[in-house]
């Protein structure tokens, strides 16, 4: 049944039960020059054995054979790995039904009295099909790339949250433990040293100044990892709201709907860095004269909403290159399989909403 032997040759699955048909389609393709092997089956029980036999790269089926229709070829044929392009060339049905048929998954229709133009609707089912399979394979190595993507921003940000714990740990034990130790020898200094030497001066310059280290030192320290997380989230929150507010004298409410929440460690420092960097971008940028801040754990969800009556932001603001700030509270979220929303109006202020599915309990 050959129509040209070649290395390449076109492998063509040929569902159609007239001899004449068939002969007239390896004639037509062989004056077309196309080289290609043809494969006639006529029974359904034929097209099972040839589709488990080898791999084609074409299907053409007439619709109406002895016991079944195209209709049940293509069913055969659409659960395979590697699917072939599907031809219906039938001159039984209307262009209405087999547009109905193409909805099925077939990729084109000819009717036999157009058989002339079977070499070019074939060229462009394959065109069609290499381009389908081009676009699957491209969306195929997105979606892992935007998966590995997702494990890196995971993975960056939990060494990210360890090192700024061991850095904390490190400043409290080792360096508050000095300078605390230093203080103790400058007040005693201070204590015993006469006030008209320089000495007292000396030391009392000293001690003012290690004081505002100890205070730079505490405040780099709850920064990085704040011993108040070992409290709970509302305890955490309610401290930077209150830090918020005595630093910049924007007032701030807080709501909550309960003293304690019941979340995870890596759900709570989620929420609580969402909330610290949405007040830092607040103290930024907003202008804002009030902030509210509304904690939630109802309906099996951790929802955290911080809004300003600020100045808002564009859409182009929120999108412009290098603004990784919003960016990152999504992939923050999304870590803890939650989600970010954000919602502003130039002059209407900004509202930052992380919600994170709880657990069952």
């Amino acid at each position: 049944m050959a129509i040209e032997s070649a290395e390449q040759a076109l492998q063509i699955l040929h569902i159609e039960d007239s001899p004449a048909d068939q002969g007239l389609t390896r004639i037509i393709l062989r004056r077309a020059g196309m080289a290609c092997q043809i494969h006639p089956v006529d029974t359904l029980e034929a097209l099972q054995k040839a589709l488990l036999d080898q791999s084609f790269d074409l299907i053409l089926a007439d619709y109406h054979l002895p016991g079944f229709t195209a209709v049940d070829a293509l069913a055969l044929v659409a659960p395979l790995d590697t699917r072939p392009p599907f031809v219906l060339l039938s001159g039984a049905i209307g262009e209405a039904a087999a547009v109905d048929i193409m909805r099925l998954g077939m990729t084109d229709f000819l009717r036999k009295e157009d058989i002339a133009r079977l070499p070019t609707v074939i060229k462009h089912a394959l065109e069609m099909h290499e381009a389908y399979r081009a676009r699957e394979q491209a969306v195929a190595e997105l979606a892992q790339s935007e998966r590995r993507l997702a494990e890196l921003a995971e993975h960056l940000q939990s060494s990210i949250e360890k090192e700024r714990a061991a850095i904390a740990r490190e400043i409290h034990d080792d360096i508050g433990g000095s300078l605390t130790s230093v203080k103790f020898d400058l007040a005693w200094i201070t204590r015993n040293a006469p006030a008209d030497q320089p000495l007292h001066a000396h030391a009392v310059a000293a001690l003012e100044m290690l004081q505002h280290a100890l205070g730079a030192s505490q405040r780099i320290m709850m920064n990085l990892r704040p011993p108040v997380l070992d409290q709970g989230l509302v305890a955490a929150v309610q401290w930077l709201a209150e830090s918020f507010e005595r630093r910049t004298g924007v007032a701030v409410q807080m709501r909550t709907s309960s003293e304690r929440i019941a979340a995870s460690p890596e759900v709570q420092l989620v929420a609580y860095r969402c909330a610290q960097e949405a007040l830092t971008n607040i103290g930024k940028y907003a202008e804002a004269s009030r902030v509210e801040i509304d904690l939630s754990d109802r309906e099996g969800f951790l929802t955290l909403e911080v809004s300003d009556n600020g100045v808002g932001m564009t859409p182009a603001q929120r999108e412009k290159p290098r603004s990784f700030g919003l960016r990152g509270l999504h992939e923050r979220a999304r870590t803890v399989d939650g989600w970010l929303d954000v919602s502003s109006q130039p002059g209407n202020g900004t509202s930052i909403i992380v919600s994170v599915p709880l657990p069952d309990h």
